[in-house]
């Protein structure tokens, strides 16, 4: 059986790109591997959360994990912050990272250049953080999504190098994994990118979130002034919505809409209004499991006391003979 590692950092309410890039993946999995999935909370302190929204974030991501179908019976689900073991293997890991393959990265880049102000540490190193977290289980598969994919190959590199340096084969080589031909990217609202809360609030539609607030959130979605020849290829706006049609509608119901755009009788609030009723109708079973979930606290820290349990099993029996190959040995 294989070894399945993934996460999402807390940083609020999941949305659909989490469902379809990550959640929807560990749900076919679990029944199949051997699967670790984890609340990044230790990524998240990267921008800074108060305390308060800390812990509350992490329970968001944790009820909406169990209300997405995520059995703590079948898979280890855990908090990272529960395993210092990953911290150690992160810091041990960090001694054989280099600047400028760190600097290269292009997730830093891009966040180096949105929040000058903020250029931590953590952010340099978070390839380092990811890497621990997923070899600390000795992962074969890592259910990813695209923009994750140079991060998941840093994973490798810094798998390949401990491995060479210490002529061991501690560690395997984590690959990418997804049930489709392409890792998942499920675009945004704003006409450009991925979907994603820091992109502005209006740019994700969130699996708890209101009927009425999906409906608003829709119809705002930027589009173009709409085709100017039958068969004409879309604008990125417009193939976004398309994109998430696709996902949440009927094929009877994403090929009218084809037809009437490449006729030049799309009508885009047709369009929107036919996608936020679908996207509603996806939703509202998550929303409501949310809602049970969310009030029973008792069954929360039960699910994170196992789940700490058996994480912490697997992680220590790692960063024990890790420590021993690098030569960290009792007297």
């Amino acid at each position: 059986m294989e070894i399945v590692v993934s996460g999402i950092r807390p940083t609020g309410y999941l949305h659909l790109g989490n469902y379809f890039g990550a959640i929807q993946n560990f749900l076919k999995m679990q029944d199949e591997n051997n699967c670790f999935f984890f609340i990044a909370d230790y990524h998240s302190l990267t921008t800074h959360p108060t305390p308060a929204d800390l812990h509350g974030n992490v329970k968001q991501v944790l009820v909406e994990y169990l209300a997405s179908g995520i059995d703590p019976e079948k898979v280890t689900l855990y908090i990272q912050s529960d395993l210092p073991e990953t911290a150690e293997l992160y810091l041990l890991l960090n001694m054989n990272a280099y600047m400028g393959e760190l600097e290269r990265v292009t997730t830093f880049k891009e966040k180096a250049r949105k929040q000058p102000d903020n250029i931590n540490a953590g952010l340099l190193t978070y390839p380092c953080l990811m890497a621990a977290d997923i070899i600390i289980h000795k992962a074969h598969k890592v259910p990813v999504g695209k923009d994750q994919e140079q991060h998941l190959e840093m994973t490798r590199t810094f798998a390949r190098r401990f491995n060479r340096m210490y002529n061991v084969e501690l560690f395997p080589e984590p690959q990418a994994f997804n049930f489709g031909q392409e890792l998942i990217k499920i675009p945004g609202l704003d006409g450009s990118g991925k979907m994603g809360k820091s992109e502005g609030e209006g740019n994700a539609i969130f699996l708890a979130e209101e009927p009425k607030s999906i409906r608003k959130k829709v119809m705002r979605a930027v589009t173009d002034t709409g085709p100017t020849s039958p068969n004409s290829p879309k604008s990125e706006p417009v193939e976004n919505l398309f994109s998430l049609l696709r996902i949440v509608s009927t094929p009877d119901t994403v090929q009218y809409f084809e037809d009437q755009y490449n006729s030049m009788q799309i009508r885009y609030g047709d369009l929107k209004k036919q996608l936020a009723e679908d996207i509603i109708s996806f939703t509202a079973p998550l929303r409501e499991r949310i809602i049970e979930i969310s009030a029973d606290d008792a069954y929360l820290s039960k699910v994170v006391k196992i789940g700490a349990d058996k994480a912490r099993e697997s992680a220590a029996k790692t960063v024990k003979v890790a420590r021993e190959i690098i030569g960290f040995r009792k007297f």
